[in-house]
């Protein structure tokens, strides 16, 4: 019989989109140095790239990682080397299905594949900043061939850290029933999970910000952490501090900002003995 509990409770608090927009950047230094915010993943092609890679130099505690952009972004290799990833703009495709498919189908769309993910990390490198984790736009890395190129291309790069996005659908029901993601969603998550912890990686237990991706508020924050599952928990969000040139329609950014500024929820993590940090402090 084994005497031990359940595993401790621990929390990563991340912002995707890192680069994006002034306006993103600008949430991510408010929310890290002000509140609850632990880590950033960065669009290595993004417009401000530069400038959230200047603001992260000033933010050693920042836990920056790779957000790798395979869908509704900019390249960072010229797209004629990548035809079929990219449409006419020479922006990736909207349209993750197409994509998807033309990746299982075409060996020459796997190379080209592969050329980009390593020209994203190759880019990352260059910045200087330590690599805290590694997760993929629209989680276009529930795919399992984009999963094992960005393991194979990360463990070159000292990648140590990926996202699966399990979120516990209990919760988010509990909270203000909402329904969770799908079954299918929840099959490809476990599935990148099992794959990245037997390649060594370290890869949190539950995720949030699914179901509230957008609407992800301090009300909605303050229950997900009363009822926080034992073990090794990333919620991420979308802060702004406002709009911005292609932001998502729909998105509350300012409200996510919010939620990552709630003293409520800071108390209450801190109140219950709940650690928070990066990927980096909890390998």
């Amino acid at each position: 019989m084994s005497l031990s509990g359940p595993a401790p409770r621990r929390v990563i608090v991340t912002s995707d989109d890192f680069g994006v927009s002034r306006e993103v950047n600008e949430a991510v230094e408010q929310a890290h140095c002000e509140g609850l915010l632990t880590c950033a993943s960065l669009m290595v092609a993004g417009d401000a790239a530069d400038e959230a890679v200047e603001r992260a130099r000033r933010l050693p505690q920042l836990g920056v990682g790779l957000h790798v952009v395979l869908v509704e972004g900019r390249p960072v290799l010229p797209p004629e080397r990548i035809p079929a990833l990219v449409d006419a703009s020479g922006h990736f495709r909207n349209d993750m299905v197409r994509t998807a498919i033309e990746i299982f189908a075409s060996p020459a769309a796997r190379r080209q594949l592969a050329a980009e993910i390593e020209a994203q990390f190759s880019a990352f490198a260059a910045t200087g900043l330590p690599l805290d984790h590694v997760n993929a736009h629209k989680h276009f890395h529930l795919h399992p061939t984009i999963a094992n190129t960005i393991l194979k291309v990360g463990r070159r790069f000292g990648m140590k850290a990926v996202r699966a996005p399990i979120e516990p659908p209990e919760v988010i029901e509990a909270v203000d029933g909402t329904r969770g993601g799908g079954r299918v969603e929840r099959i490809w998550a476990g599935f990148v999970q099992r794959r990245m912890r037997a390649a060594g990686m370290l890869v949190p237990d539950q995720v949030f910000g699914l179901a509230w991706s957008g609407a992800f508020t301090p009300e909605r924050l303050r229950a997900v952490i009363e009822l926080l599952p034992p073990g090794l928990t990333e919620i991420y969000a979308h802060p702004a501090t406002g709009p911005y040139p292609g932001a998502a329609p729909g998105y509350r950014y300012s409200d996510e900002l919010l939620a990552l500024l709630d003293g409520v929820a800071k108390r209450t993590l801190s109140s219950n003995g709940i650690p928070t940090g990066r990927f980096a402090d909890f390998m």
